[in-house]
């Protein structure tokens, strides 16, 4: 009997964890990734301005699975009738259960020029070039950045920006203009972590405009409904979608997390709805909490398709969100909500450093963890892993 995971991102990497544990010893376990490595996503803006961290938010998969075979592939297509799993190589790997934890791509919805003229956020790639463009425009005296989208990455990475070219010098010099289509930033978020997070992004001169709707983009400026932006970089954070290999839509599951008898979807390849009926915000910590979830009810199926049991499928565990708080980077400042209670400055930083150290920690990358904290609080810059 065989279990694959596919992808190694926060639902992946933990879901993988969990079934090493949990399968009984004659199931196979593989796990399917493109780079082989893991990638720390919430900590990625911090690579734009210290491009050496890179090596402290990636963890080689062979140092987090012990038991898992792991498979340096790109999935192609799920092919959930045959249960097959066909990479972009021409093979396949069948499976008796499979969890698709593939993430997502950035969504561009259609808008022309958007996708072409634009920088995304989603690998250490993307981080390096618009560190190399960011570069290109304080050489050349200064200029325009805009990033489209005011989530928690569109604020991440402007906040990056800010502090970037004040570090550099040019503060003055270089505009970074954060761009969100409704009424705030952090929109999906409580009032009061929206308010906290404006006012650190006007502490580190990010110009926000909100109630913006981006019509399209040429090389040279972003057209909104209202007025035309020129600029020298463009990012855009402003969504998510479903990647290809599964028809490039968030797949929408229930609370068990399960699309049919053998094959889950966890984490932002999902569009999850809870057992309270609530829709799920694509977040890692959502990730990482279904996929425990999930190891749960992987474990089930493969006990159910053991036993041979015939018209009874089994009891799944239902999934219920619920968040303990949120964090976000905003330049060198953070805003922490715990329950009702928001924190700015050191002690939010010392809430996502804390965070970060301890879920690398549990991701065997006990090394890295020692290097967040020693670099948020001491000012000494990571050395390598």
């Amino acid at each position: 009997m065989r279990v694959v995971v596919l992808g190694a991102g926060y639902a992946g990497v933990v879901l993988g964890n969990r079934l090493e544990r949990r399968l009984p010893s004659g199931v196979e376990l593989v796990v399917v990734d493109d780079t082989g490595d893991h990638l720390v996503q919430h900590e990625l803006h911090r690579a734009i301005r210290r491009p050496e961290f890179a090596d402290d938010i990636t963890v080689p998969l062979r140092d987090i699975f012990d038991r898992a075979r792991v498979e340096v592939a790109t999935v192609e297509r799920v092919d959930t009738d045959d249960r097959a799993v066909h990479l972009a190589d021409g093979t396949s790997i069948d499976y008796d259960v499979a969890a698709v934890c593939l993430g997502a791509q950035t969504a561009y919805y259609g808008l022309p020029g958007v996708e072409t003229h634009s920088v995304p956020l989603k690998r250490l790639a993307d981080a390096d070039r618009i560190r190399r463009e960011f570069r290109d425009v304080v050489g050349a005296g200064g200029g325009t950045v805009v990033v489209g989208g005011a989530g928690l990455s569109g604020v991440q990475t402007a906040g990056e920006l800010a502090a970037f070219a004040r570090e550099q010098g040019v503060a003055d010099a270089v505009d970074v203009l954060l761009v969100e289509q409704y009424e705030d930033v952090a929109p999906t978020f409580p009032a009061s972590f929206q308010r906290a997070v404006r006012e650190e992004l006007d502490r580190e001169g990010v110009e926000v405009r909100t109630d913006v709707t981006v019509e399209q983009a040429t090389e040279s400026a972003v057209e909104t409904e209202d007025f035309v932006v020129p600029y020298d970089l463009f990012v855009w954070t402003g969504g998510i979608r479903g990647v290809d290999a599964v028809g490039g839509e968030r797949v929408d599951v229930r609370a068990d997390l399960a699309t049919d008898e053998q094959t889950l979807v966890v984490g932002d390849a999902a569009r999850v709805v809870d057992s309270e009926g609530r829709a799920v915000p694509a977040s890692a910590q959502a990730a990482v909490r279904e996929a425990r979830v999930a190891a749960r009810n992987v474990q089930r199926l493969v006990a159910d398709r053991r036993d041979a049991s015939e018209g009874f499928r089994p009891r799944l565990e239902r999934y219920t969100f619920e968040s303990p708080g949120w964090l976000v980077s905003v330049g060198d400042g953070a805003v922490a909500q715990v329950g009702p209670s928001v924190f700015r400055g050191r002690a939010a930083k010392a809430l996502k450093t804390g965070v970060g150290a301890g879920y690398l920690a549990s991701a065997s990358g006990v090394r890295s963890a020692v290097e967040i904290v020693r670099e948020e609080f001491s000012g000494e810059r990571p050395r390598r892993s």
